[in-house]
C-alpha cells in the first residue's frame, strides 16, 4: 500500500474553521478506502485523538510544536516534518492546508483552498499574512502536484501564481453529515436569543472584512420594517468592533444578534428556523456555509464571485457581492415569495447532494496516482 503521510501541523482544534472540517472529514473517508497506510502528523495541541479519532486506524506522530505559535508552526513543518516522515518511510506528504513542507525525501502534495492573501489581503494580518505570502507560493511551486477546492481556485494558482494547469486537480469539498444531536427548539432559540415571532436572516461566517458583512448589514438596514432579526454566528475577530458600530450608525443594531460559533444544537436549530441564509462573500476557495444551508433546505443569497456561484449553481440567488442593493433586493424577494422560497428550498438538497466527502476522498487517491511515486 502507498504510505502516505498527512501534515496536519497547522491544525488547532477549534480554531481553523473550514480547513478543521476538511481534514476531520477527509482523514476517515481515506482510511476506510483500505488501499492506503496513512500517517498523520499532528502538533501538541491536536495530539491523543483532539484530531485523529483512533477508531479510524490511521498512525499519529506528535511533531513537537505549538500550531498557535505561528512560528512553531513553520519549524514544526519545515524542519522537523520532513526528518519525522522520512523516518515514517512515508513515500508521499500530503499537506492539507495550502502550506507545506519544501524539501524531503517523499513526494509532495498539497492541497491549496484559496490565495486569500493575495485576492483579499485584508483577511490576513501580521507574521501571519507574511507568511501566506512566502509559503503558500512556495509550496504550489515546489508540491509535486497541487489539489485546488474548485476550479474557480485552479484559475486563480495560474493566474496569479504561473502554475501548470496540468499540475492541478480539481478536488471539490463535500457537505458534512448533520451532527447527531437534536436541533434546539424554536421556541428556546427564539426566547434565549430574544427573536420575537419575527423571520431570520443567518449567516455563519468569520468576522472578517472578506466576508463582506458590512454590506450585508447596510442591505438589512434597506429592507422594508418590519425587518427579520439579522443573526451572525462565527468566529469573532476584532472587526466585529466595526460591524456593531456600523449597525448603531444605521440604527439597526438591537436588530441584529452577533453570536461566537454556537453549539451544534444552536445551529441546526438555527437553520431549522431560518428564512434566508446570506453569504455574499467577496471571495471564496469553496465556499462550504451556503452548501450546508442548501442541504439544509434554507434558502441562499449567495455571490456570484469567487468559487461561489460554480458551487451553488442555479439552486440560489447570486449577486453582486459590492452591490448593496442587489443583496438587499434578492434577500427581499425570498422574504416577499414563498414559492420562491420552496423551489430553492427543493433545488438547494439537489445542488448539496452532489458533493460528498467519500467523492472528495476518491478524487483524492487518484490525486496522489499522479504524484509520480515509484
Amino acid at each position: 500500500m502507498l504510505h502516505v503521510g498527512l501534515n496536519l501541523v497547522f491544525l488547532t482544534p477549534g480554531e481553523q474553521g473550514g480547513m478543521e472540517v476538511y481534514a476531520r472529514e477527509l482523514l476517515p473517508r481515506l482510511a476506510a478506502r483500505g488501499d492506503l497506510r496513512l500517517t498523520a502528523f499532528v502538533n501538541r495541541d491536536g495530539a491523543g485523538g483532539r484530531v485523529v479519532d483512533p477508531a479510524w486506524g490511521i498512525d499519529e506522530v506528535v511533531v513537537g510544536v505549538r500550531a498557535s505559535d505561528r512560528r512553531q508552526w513553520v519549524l514544526g513543518e519545515q524542519l522537523h516534518l520532513p526528518r519525522m516522515a522520512k523516518a515514517a518511510g512515508c513515500e508521499l506528504v500530503h499537506s492539507l492546508a495550502s502550506t507545506a513542507p519544501l524539501h524531503g525525501r517523499f513526494r509532495r502534495i498539497t492541497t491549496i483552498h484559496d490565495l486569500n492573501y493575495k485576492i483579499v489581503p485584508e483577511t490576513h494580518f501580521g507574521i501571519l499574512g507574511l507568511g501566506m505570502r512566502v509559503l503558500v507560493p512556495a509550496a504550489a511551486h515546489r508540491s509535486h502536484r497541487l489539489i485546488a477546492v474548485s476550479s474557480s481556485t485552479a484559475d486563480d494558482l495560474v493566474a496569479h501564481l504561473k502554475v501548470p494547469r496540468a499540475k492541478i486537480d480539481v478536488v471539490p469539498q463535500g457537505v458534512s453529515a448533520r451532527p447527531a444531536v437534536a436541533p434546539t427548539p424554536e421556541a428556546e432559540l427564539r426566547a434565549r436569543l430574544e427573536l420575537g415571532d419575527r423571520p431570520v436572516l443567518l449567516t455563519v461566517s468569520a468576522k472578517r472584512p472578506h466576508k463582506n458583512l458590512p454590506r450585508l448589514i447596510e442591505a438589512h438596514a434597506g429592507l422594508p420594517a418590519p425587518r427579520p432579526v439579522l443573526v451572525l454566528p462565527g468566529y469573532p475577530t476584532p472587526h466585529e468592533a466595526e460591524l456593531r458600530a456600523l449597525a448603531d450608525r444605521l440604527g439597526t443594531l438591537g436588530e441584529l444578534r452577533f453570536l461566537d460559533w454556537v453549539s451544534d444544537a444552536d445551529l441546526e436549530g438555527l437553520y431549522a428556523l431560518a428564512a434566508v441564509f446570506a453569504f455574499p462573500s467577496l471571495y471564496e476557495g469553496f465556499g462550504l456555509p451556503p452548501l450546508e444551508a442548501m442541504s439544509r433546505g434554507v434558502p441562499v443569497v449567495t455571490s456570484a464571485r469567487g468559487s461561489l456561484a460554480e458551487v451553488v449553481g442555479d439552486a440560489a440567488a447570486v449577486v453582486d457581492p459590492e452591490s448593496v442593493p442587489a443583496i438587499r433586493d434578492a434577500i427581499a424577494r425570498l422574504l416577499a415569495d414563498a414559492g420562491e422560497r420552496e423551489r430553492l428550498r427543493a433545488a438547494g438538497r439537489v445542488q448539496a447532494a452532489r458533493f460528498t466527502w467519500e467523492r472528495t476522498a476518491e478524487l483524492t487517491a487518484a490525486a496522489y496516482g499522479r504524484a509520480g511515486v515509484r
